[in-house]
């Protein structure tokens, strides 16, 4: 199959844009340009490759050829970058809220000092995150999932401990008479409808939900919801060590979990996805738990 870098281009606009007409003005194109790139990339490819709805997606078949597009467009800005004609180098990354707020802001320090280069974060769960690299949507990803994808090379950075914590006064108000918390009965925080690390705590303690659930989706709220006492949470050891140590904060006496965390990124020979590759593994070197 005979691939033309202009169609694949075109196939990605048509997907980040949401429409062929979108994709043209994107493209400074006309949309029969637009349409007659995607015709012969289809007949080409012998597949369907863009849902044609509201808004345009790609087809499994076509996934595969936009992953190829967006890897295409990396290793071509970074040409024309070093020949002076292009004025930044994207790249798009996947992380969970936790390791945003926490671990990788150095690797944000790092990126920082970098000429021409444009780092577009997303954020998701890190259990989800995998999802997003299959498909080509971003060039790496901080991912939860040891399965490697395919295209993609993936190593260990550590795991993330989280500790069930909670402000003096709400583990006092909620302590039973022998001590330990009403895990039954006191309000939980969770961060959102993929957040199952409550759930697992407790199973080890009760088989149920307690009847108050709030529902807090951004890491520093969730954390200040858990030292103003709305309720429990499980908290990066990253982020409450410190005020364990003043003790704003305490820990409830159940289970540590450890998150295991991995650096997915393209099989591509990109310098500058390289660079991120070696700010990544400094920084989770630093703040993760090895192993």
């Amino acid at each position: 199959m005979d691939l033309n870098p202009a169609q694949l281009d075109t196939l990605v606009a048509i997907v980040e844009a949401g429409s062929f007409e979108a994709a043209a003005e994107r493209l400074h194109v006309t949309p029969s340009a637009v349409s007659q790139r995607i015709r012969s990339l289809e007949k080409a490819a012998g597949q369907v490759l863009v849902s044609r709805g509201t808004p345009c997606r790609a087809t499994p078949h076509g996934e595969r050829l936009v992953q190829l597009g967006r890897q295409t467009r990396l290793l071509y800005d970074e040409a024309r970058q070093a020949l002076g004609t292009v004025g930044a180098v994207d790249l798009p990354v996947v992380i969970n809220a936790d390791s945003l707020g926490t671990w990788f802001r150095d690797v944000l320090t790092g990126i920082a000092g970098w000429d021409g280069t444009a780092i577009s974060l997303r954020i998701e769960d890190e259990w989800y995150s995998h999802e997003l690299l299959r498909r080509g949507d971003v060039l790496a990803a901080v991912t939860s999932s040891p399965d490697t994808v395919q295209g993609c090379i993936s190593e260990r950075l550590g795991s993330m401990s989280y500790i069930p914590a909670a402000s003096p006064q709400f583990a006092e108000r909620w302590r039973r008479a022998d001590g330990q918390p009403d895990w039954g009965g006191m309000p939980v925080l969770v961060f959102n409808d993929k957040d199952r690390i409550q759930h697992d705590q407790l199973r080890l303690h009760t088989g149920s939900f307690p009847p108050v659930v709030h529902y807090v989706p951004s890491t520093s709220d969730f954390y200040e919801a858990i030292r103003l006492g709305l309720g429990w949470g499980m908290a990066p050891e990253l982020q409450v060590r410190d005020h364990l140590a003043d003790g704003s904060v305490v820990r409830l006496p159940g289970a540590v979990t450890d998150v295991p965390l991995h650096w997915q990124r393209w099989r591509l020979d990109s310098p500058r996805l390289a660079a991120l590759t070696e700010a990544v593994r400094r920084a989770a070197r630093r703040h993760l738990t090895p192993g």
